[in-house]
Parts: structure tokens; C-alpha cells; sequence
């Protein structure tokens, strides 16, 4: 429960970037990218992406060029809420020559009645603001009312005493009276599209007898929400889907760029950046001023400060001795455990932190004490005055984020894993083999190994002088299918990002590498990915181990029970709080200094202290490489449904295959 909570308040206390729409000129783009290029002017999309900042990280295919010259940057801002309002109209299967009833005159109503009317339709309007209402007059409504019972009249007069043959509902309110009128107001079996936020208690008895077809249309069209769509641009073909959020994009960039629609008529506000509190002050109510498009502005001789001094600058080069460090990623990991600890280990200072997203780094910055922040983790790996990289981003840039802070001459911790496959886990070991890198060390945030009862627990152990019998229980707790950790690509899934904690764990009680493994799977319906296993491995020792690692099970549990059996002994150790150590009938139990002691501070102190001295690294690259092969290897297993020889890299020498890592090389 204190884990939970802690996580929660460290995840509340980051900032939130704000913003979804946006527009601007591209300044750079990422490896891989196509169909835009630098200088190309842009629309955006995207809450944490299309955010309000000088400089924002835009996935492709949540931007659209900005083809026509005639469309200013001020217009092309609107593209966001213009495609959700296109998409609620194709949600709507709208015709030409429709009647079409749009209740809610606000940002996104005003523009559904533009695309409404450039598509051919009779548009009726509806809102509780008599001035919302006479704006959509004057934008091209062909009748318009401030009252319910009006608009119902309004819609049989212009329908024939039929009705609409679609309702699109744009009004943003708690109550259900925009359901209740929508269902008026429609003719037998029309359309109702639900595009703002409203109640939707449904009338049963309206829509039963007119059988309405009532549709919630989702933001700004297919491929929202879609992480393969969306943060890895995997498109959908146009001849199946014709219009996915990027092309309605570039569809509402056309109509306005053909002068279909008419968006400065909708600007009421406009603040430059500098006073953006301003601009959030009159949308959130409190300066009880009538509102509805309102623009933010930036300069146009904005220059690209990936850099932000914090504290006096400081270009002096670090000494061998001094521990002078470089975050790369600022995420709810690294801010709620890694730095907390690592501030209280004495001979650390805190240089530039970096991340993605701008908030992150500088919130990051401000807390732990940074000179520093940036969004260009070059400034780090270039920096004289870093000489060691602390590594907390995403999974699947850790290889490639050690190897080029070993190539710049750094100290390297990284946080697990160190790879996701044998390829990277080869471009890491030449490169740390490296003469430029080989003065530096490399370690891996195998923090259990460290924690004060889990030391304990080994002299203890290790007294028994035979194999021994261990037996891992994690309680993982469960995670969506979606979640970035379960994505082979980005996480690379809970065993190679997860389990090599406890394969770890497991090594440093035998001091021996495993030679062979086996991992089954838990069989179920699509609700897990494939992250009920239980695995078996031989070590070179003759020591055997069960590593059971549950999604399935309650969080209130506690999460990690190790019991190890051998030499007449037993050590049991629960959730790093209490160890008991059995033997010849004598019980002794001992309890963390602290509620919970997972060995953060001790895996710094331990990397903190080698950099110091000049010694090894506290986990020999060795193991490191051990672990890691073994965890490749229960993930080969899982998918072959066998057991599993663990393969051996020798990374003393140039010969990869040479010897492995057990007791006997």
C-alpha cells in the first residue's frame, strides 16, 4: 500500500503538459520519418504531443502539412477541434441535401455548422446563448434558435413536419436535456451522434418508437487511441479505411484553404505565451468573461534553447574521482525512486537532466537540486561536465543510449534492462571492451541484490555448502495488453522487462549462472500478456530455482516471498521488510530498519563509492551479461514451449563464443 501511494503522489506531483491543437514549422525530424521535412509548416494534434511550448514532439501522423500557403498559422490552430467535428459529421453518414440539427453553439458546434454547410446541407442550429446562436446565423446556419421548444418547431418546419435526419450534438453539460431534445427533434430512424460531453441516459421510449440510431463518435476519427496508429506510425490503407484523424487533418486544411470556412469570425480572445495564464484564467470561468476561440501565440525569432540554466553554469570538466551526473529520462520512475536516493548519497552532483517532454526534465531539474535541463540528451553525452549517465528512459533505448555514453567516455548506470535482445547485448559488451570505455563502468539497477535483509540473506545461505532449492514468488499485479511494457518493441514484455530482477536475485544467492531454464505459461482468454509464468532454472552449481511471476493475483498481497532451502537451513525473505533464517530449530527473524528496503540507495552507494576509488563495477559485467541471456532465454522458452540452454558470451576477451560465465570459466 506505501508503494501504491507513492507512486500515485510521485505521478500527481508531475507536471502536465496542456494543449492538443496546434501549429508551426518544423524544425527536425526523427529517423524513419517521411513525407515531412524540415521548414514544412504543420498542423497538430494530440494531448502530450500538440502541446502549448515553443517546441513540441509530434508523432507523424498526428500532424498534417499545411499545403496551401494561404492558411496562417492562426487558422491551421483550429485543425484539432475541426476534425473531431468532421468526424462527428461522418459518424453521422450526413448527405447531401440532409436536414441537420447541431445542438451546442460552441467552438466545435461552430464548426460542425461551417462543414455542414460546405458539405450541402440545411443546417438548424441550437444553443442556450442567444449570441452563440445568431453567430452561427451569420456563419451560414439557415435557422437558428435559443430555445428547445423553438428548435423543435424549427426542425418540422424545415423537414416537412418530418424531422432532422441527423442530430449532432456538440454541448458540453451534465445534464441529459440534449439527449432528450436530440430525440425530439429527429425523424423516424435518424441518426444521433453524441460529440461533446453530455449525460446519455437515453429515453428509452423516444428512440424506441422513432428507432433512432443513437452513435458516440470518438475524438478525431479512426487511428485515435491506437498506440500502433498513433506513437508508431502504422497507418491503415485507405482502400479499408478511408478516413483515419490524419486525413481528416488534411481534409479540414483543404476546406479552409478553399475558403469554405470562415475561422476568424470564431477568434474572440488572443495572448501571447508570456501570458498564457491569462488565456486559461478566462476558459477556466475566472475572469467571468464570454469566450470562444482563443488563440496562443509565440514569437517568431523563438531560437532553439535545448539548454536551460538553472543554476550558474558550470563548463568545468569532471574529475575522475567526482560523480557529476546526467539523467536521461525524468519519467514517475526516475522522479518517485531513482532520485530520491540517489540525492542522498553523499558525493553526487546533480548537472542536467533531460527528457522528452520539456515539463518532465525541468520539473525534475527544480526538485533534485539540477543546474540544468534540456530536452537533447546530446547535452548530456557531449557535456565535459558529466561523467556519468544515469539511464531511466522507455526500454527499447537503453542499448542504444549505454552505447553512446560508453563512446562518449562515461560512467553508465542503467536501469533495467540493460537490452531487449543478443544483438544489443553485443553492441554494449564491444563497446564497453572499448579502449575509450574501458576505464568506465557499467551497471544495472539489480537493486534487490543490495537491499540490507537480501545481503543477510546470502551469508546466510552460503553457509550451507551444497545446491540449494529457491523458490521466487513475485505478485506483479496486473497490467492492460496496451501497456507500453507489454509492446515487444518498446518494453519488450514483462519477462525481458521485469524478470531480470529475479533472475538476478536468484544468481546473486547461488553465485552461480543458470545453464538451462523452462517457462510455462498460465492459459488465458486475451486478459493477460502472457505474463502468468512460472520458470525453472539449473544453475551451474547444481542449484535449482522456481520463479513464479503473477499477474493474476490481489495487489493487497504482498508482492515478493523467497524461500531458500539447503544444508539443513531455511531463509525466507518477504517483501524485503522481514527475513527469517531457520536453522538446527532456532528461529531468528529480522526486520528492515525501514518499512520497505529494496536496496535503491545501496545499489548508488555501492556505484558511487567503485567511481570514487577507481575500483570494479559492484555488479562484474559478467553477471550482468549472465542475467540478461537467461532472461532472453525464458522468454525463448515461453515461445517454444521447452526447455531452454542458456547461451554464453565471454566479454573478457574478442572471442564472443569462448567460455561462459559459471563457476567453472
Amino acid at each position: 500500500m506505501t508503494a501504491a501511494f507513492s507512486a500515485v503522489r510521485s505521478r500527481l506531483d508531475q507536471p502536465g503538459a496542456l494543449g492538443y491543437s496546434s501549429a508551426g514549422t518544423v524544425v527536425a525530424v526523427g529517423e524513419g520519418v517521411s513525407g515531412i521535412d524540415p521548414g514544412d509548416r504543420v498542423a497538430c494534434a494530440g494531448a502530450g504531443h500538440a502541446v502549448h511550448a515553443e517546441f513540441a514532439c509530434v508523432p507523424r501522423l498526428l500532424l498534417a502539412r499545411i499545403a496551401s500557403s494561404s492558411v496562417s498559422f492562426d487558422e491551421a490552430a483550429f485543425t484539432t477541434v475541426g476534425s473531431v467535428a468532421l468526424h462527428g459529421i461522418r459518424t453521422a453518414e450526413v448527405k447531401l441535401g440532409d436536414v441537420v440539427a447541431v445542438i451546442g453553439l460552441g467552438l466545435l458546434g461552430q464548426l460542425t455548422v461551417q462543414i455542414l454547410k460546405a458539405a450541402g446541407c440545411c443546417v438548424l442550429g441550437m444553443d442556450i446563448s442567444s449570441e452563440r446562436a445568431d453567430l452561427a446565423l451569420r456563419m451560414g446556419a439557415d435557422a437558428v434558435s435559443a430555445s428547445p421548444s423553438a428548435f423543435r418547431d424549427l426542425c418540422l418546419q424545415h423537414s416537412a413536419g418530418q424531422g432532422a435526419d441527423s442530430v449532432i450534438i456538440a454541448a458540453q453539460t451534465a445534464s441529459n436535456d440534449p439527449v432528450n431534445l436530440a430525440g425530439f427533434v429527429a425523424r423516424n430512424r435518424g441518426v444521433i451522434v453524441a460529440v461533446g460531453t453530455v449525460a446519455m441516459d437515453i429515453p428509452r421510449r423516444t428512440f424506441y418508437d422513432k428507432e433512432l440510431d443513437f452513435r458516440i463518435s470518438r475524438s478525431y476519427g479512426p487511428g485515435r487511441y491506437d498506440v500502433a496508429y498513433e506513437q508508431k506510425g502504422i497507418d491503415y490503407p485507405i482502400g479499408y479505411v478511408r478516413w483515419t484523424e490524419t486525413r481528416n487533418m488534411e481534409a479540414f486544411l483543404k476546406l479552409v484553404a478553399d475558403r469554405k470556412l470562415n475561422l476568424p469570425s470564431l477568434v474572440t480572445h488572443r495572448f501571447p505565451i508570456a501570458r498564457a495564464h491569462s488565456a486559461y484564467d478566462l476558459i477556466t470561468g475566472k475572469t467571468q468573461e464570454a469566450f470562444l476561440g482563443v488563440l496562443l501565440s509565440y514569437p517568431d525569432d523563438a531560437r532553439d534553447m535545448q539548454l536551460i540554466n538553472i543554476a550558474a553554469s558550470d563548463s568545468s570538466v569532471a574529475s575522475q574521482k567526482s560523480v557529476r551526473v546526467g539523467l536521461l529520462g525524468a519519467g514517475s520512475f526516475a522522479v518517485s525512486t531513482m532520485l530520491p536516493a540517489l540525492k542522498r548519497v553523499h558525493g553526487v552532483e546533480m548537472v542536467v537532466a533531460s527528457a522528452a517532454n520539456g515539463s518532465h526534465a525541468r520539473h525534475a531539474a527544480d526538485k533534485f537540486g539540477f543546474r540544468s535541463c534540456t530536452t537533447d540528451e546530446r547535452e548530456i553525452l557531449n557535456s565535459p561536465s558529466v561523467n556519468t549517465v544515469f539511464i531511466a528512459t522507455r526500454h527499447h533505448l537503453h542499448a542504444k543510449q549505454v552505447v553512446a555514453a560508453l563512446h562518449c567516455g562515461k560512467h553508465v548506470f542503467c536501469e533495467k534492462p540493460l537490452c531487449l535482445n543478443e544483438a544489443e547485448l553485443r553492441e554494449i559488451i564491444a563497446a564497453h571492451q572499448d579502449p575509450v570505455s574501458a576505464r568506465h563502468l557499467l551497471m544495472v539497477g539489480f537493486n534487490r541484490r543490495f537491499a540490507p535483509l537480501a545481503m543477510r540473506m546470502k551469508s546466510f545461505v552460503q553457509e550451507a555448502g551444497e545446491p540449494l532449492a529457491l523458490h521466487y514468488r513475485v505478485n506483479a499485479g496486473f497490467l492492460p495488453t496496451d501497456h507500453w511494457l507489454n509492446d515487444p518493441l518498446q518494453g519488450g514484455g514483462r519477462i525481458l522487462g521485469e524478470l531480470c530482477h529475479f533472475v538476478d536475485f536468484l544468481c546473486f544467492l547461488t553465485a552461480a549462472s543458470p545453464l538451462e531454464v523452462e517457462t510455462r505459461s498460465l492459459s488465458n482468454a486475451g486478459k493477460y500478456s502472457n505474463d502468468n509464468i512460472v520458470c525453472s532454472l539449473r544453475f551451474a552449481d547444481g542449484s535449482q530455482g522456481t520463479l513464479s511471476y503473477l499477474a493474476n493475483g490481489d495487489k493487497s498481497y504482498s508482492k515478493e516471498r523467497i524461500e531458500v532451502f539447503g544444508g539443513g537451513s531455511v531463509a525466507m525473505l518477504e517483501d524485503f521488510r522481514r527475513l527469517e533464517l531457520i536453522r538446527d530449530g532456532n528461529k531468528r527473524v529480522l526486520r528492515s530498519r525501514l518499512r520497505q528496503d529494496k536496496g535503491h540507495r545501496g545499489e548508488f552507494e555501492a556505484f558511487v563509492a567503485a567511481i570514487q576509488t577507481g575500483s570494479e563495477s559492484p555488479i562484474p559485467l559478467r553477471e550482468i551479461v549472465s542475467t540478461m541471456l537467461t532472461t532472453f532465454a525464458l522468454e525463448e522458452s515461453r515461445c517454444l514451449g521447452q526447455p531452454v540452454t542458456v547461451k554464453r558470451i565471454f566479454a573478457g576477451s574478442q572471442a564472443p563464443e569462448a567460455s561462459g560465465f559459471d563457476q567453472a570459466s
